[in-house]
């Protein structure tokens, strides 16, 4: 089958090059010439393991290209998939659907013969029969049908979620466009994989309620790492002990700063958006999002205590600025509440994250970055662990205190524990919901 896949970001891409490597011929649109200059000569402007590699393979095979020219990459296709991206609109918290609307008219206007037109994008319930709308105002004599695909990718893992799904969702509104949909995800059928296929809306709402939960579940957590502070509990026996009951499960019960990324904070203020608009308020999201927020600050909270109360002139060494390890994402991450609170009250603050510099360079103003983790900490008076990156889960904790002006650790990852920092001569340990200890 030929697919055209529109929007080369993160859920684009990797969609693209997936459906590929299955044995379709897929084409990739962006309106940005840089960057299908850059996917044209096989580098890949996301950082996401294993992505280049697959890309590479499937481009040798003549099964993947790039291109700007959209009446090309539709020409022939069964299937255009629209993944252009839908952030947080500015003032009310609803998903911007410009760039979905904008593809809509643009595919209305290039095709002549039926298509299935899919939205990948994340977008509010109702949105692909605007989509619908749009196309057959564009161009009344197109034959086609939409369909709703939101994908469930998680970052720095996304490959494998791709090929190997908890679940794929389709919606439709015919058997012609589920029948275009099976083809497309034949090789995961062949292989037994779970295929929800149900009704539009249906399937839009799946994301956002997925994503809704599985927010809830971390800020759930993070609620009780707070109480657990108090009452002298350990959350990560808590964690355990929850998730050993199987209506829980042990997934996303991880106590941290709190969550961030691409999806959760935009997805949970859109979903409280749309119950807003149809006088079904999401109370327990609404919590969700303000929480969140409330975790962040915590965290700064637990430095100002190891810090003496004051920032002011102190030497920071900040450990991991992305949302999460294995990818370059600084979307929402925590580090963008703490880092300028940190900057903001005097500190120096040196950042170090194996794929977070590039984008922390504009974000982060005011931080000097460092790649290695011990140079970082060298005449530091506290280091702070803000993502649990590989290359920082087995450091030599003795040789980082030697190095350090004061010793002390905020490990807001939970990576190790008090034994750990008193062995190693730190002065002051805090984490998330365990015990801690600070010594003037």
């Amino acid at each position: 089958m030929k697919i055209a896949m529109i929007g080369t970001g993160y859920v684009g891409l990797v969609s693209g090059v997936c459906f590929s490597d299955f044995g379709h011929e897929v084409v990739c649109v962006d309106k940005d010439p840089k960057k299908i200059e850059m996917l044209e000569r096989g580098e890949v402007p996301i950082y996401e393991p294993g992505l280049d590699s697959l890309l590479a393979k499937n481009v040798e095979a003549g099964r993947l290209s790039f291109t700007l020219d959209l009446k090309e990459a539709i020409d022939g296709a069964e299937a255009v998939f629209i993944a252009v991206g839908t952030p947080t609109r500015r003032g009310d918290g609803h998903a911007d659907l410009t760039y979905v609307m904008a593809a809509a008219e643009e595919i209305a206007r290039a095709a002549s013969d039926y298509v299935v037109v899919v939205t990948k994008s994340t977008v509010p319930v109702g949105t692909n029969r605007q989509v619908k709308q749009t196309i057959a105002k564009a161009n009344p004599e197109l034959d086609f049908d939409v369909a709703s695909n939101p994908e469930f990718l998680r970052e720095g893992a996304a490959i494998d979620d791709f090929m190997k799904p908890d679940r794929v969702v389709v919606g439709v509104q015919n058997d012609r466009a589920a029948e275009v949909m099976a083809g497309i995800y034949r090789p995961l059928y062949l292989r037994e994989f779970p295929i929800v296929t149900t009704d539009l809306e249906s399937a839009e709402m799946i994301k956002y309620a997925a994503n809704a939960f599985l927010a809830t579940k971390i800020t759930f957590i993070n609620e009780i790492a707070a109480l657990c502070e108090k009452v002298g509990a350990d959350v990560k026996q808590v964690s355990k002990g929850m998730g050993m009951d199987g209506r829980i499960g042990n997934k996303f019960l991880h106590a941290g700063p709190g969550y961030g990324g691409s999806c959760f904070p935009k997805d949970t203020k859109a979903l409280a958006r749309i119950g807003q608009e149809h006088a079904s308020p999401m109370q327990i999201t609404e919590a969700v999002i303000k929480v969140n927020e409330e975790v962040k600050r915590r965290m700064i909270d637990k430095l100002l205590d190891l810090c003496g109360g004051s920032f002011n002139g102190k030497t920071v060494a900040v450990l991991g600025v992305t949302f999460k390890p294995n990818t370059d994402d600084m979307r929402d991450a925590p580090a963008l509440t703490i880092v300028p609170a940190l900057v903001g009250g005097g500190a120096k603050v040196r950042a170090c994250d194996p794929q977070g510099q590039h984008e922390g360079e504009a974000l982060l103003p005011g931080v000097n970055w460092i790649e290695d983790p011990y140079k970082a900490a060298q005449n530091a008076d506290l280091l702070v662990i803000l993502t649990e990156w590989n290359e920082f889960r087995a450091l030599d904790l003795k040789k980082i205190a030697n190095k350090m002006t004061d010793p002390k650790m905020a490990d807001l990852r939970n990576v190790y524990n008090v034994k750990d920092a008193k062995r190693a001569g730190f002065t002051g340990y805090e984490s998330i919901g365990r015990e801690g200890y600070a010594q003037d």
